[in-house]
């Protein structure tokens, strides 16, 4: 790659709607710029929807390859960031569906004041209860708490009502407090 051709977000002769414009007319540099800036977020929606990182990075891919597809389609009538959002949770969802068994949580989140091994089993716990959780609750869910979006925000990243969305964050944490009880 010609490091002449490689543009950064921060350029000022480079807004974000240039890109935008870029990535439409087929650019997919300028696509992978306008992407970068929310991966790990998506990445962390994506592994905390599916529960695994295998599946989160095929989800991931899956993601981005449908974002690059339907850039075109892209009205602009939400943040691209809400955009991405909603198309890596219904991958993430597509992708559990899909699987036939449960793999092995790798990730594992830190918990303060317990050992390592501790650490693990809680977050084990965590993910198995999180897993338990119907699909579209805990996609609900993991918007809020692990992609940190507003209650709007996940609203329209999943085209539903925000009392729906408060009702499915209510019953997440309602399902995840009783699978959880024995852990407070």
């Amino acid at each position: 790659m010609d490091t002449s051709e490689v543009y950064s977000l921060t350029d000022e002769s480079e807004s974000g709607a240039d890109l935008l414009e870029r990535a439409r007319s087929g650019d997919q540099q300028a696509f992978a710029m306008l992407v970068e800036q929310h991966r790990d977020r998506l990445w962390a929606i994506c592994l905390r929807i599916t529960g695994n990182q295998h599946d989160a990075e095929d989800a991931l891919q899956d993601a981005l390859v449908a974002a690059w597809r339907a850039i075109d389609n892209f009205r602009g009538d939400a943040q691209l960031s809400t955009w991405l959002y909603r198309i890596g949770s219904n991958a993430a969802l597509a992708r559990i569906r899909k699987r036939s068994d449960a793999d092995d949580i790798d990730d594992h989140d830190p918990v303060s004041s317990l050992d390592v091994a501790q650490q693990v089993v809680v977050s084990d716990r965590i993910q198995e209860a999180l897993s338990q959780v119907p699909d579209a609750y805990r996609a609900t869910f993991v918007l809020r708490v692990y992609g940190e979006l507003s209650y709007s925000e996940i609203a329209e990243a999943q085209g539903i009502g925000l009392q729906t969305v408060r009702s499915r964050i209510s019953r997440a944490r309602s399902i995840l407090s009783e699978l959880l009880a024995d852990l407070r």
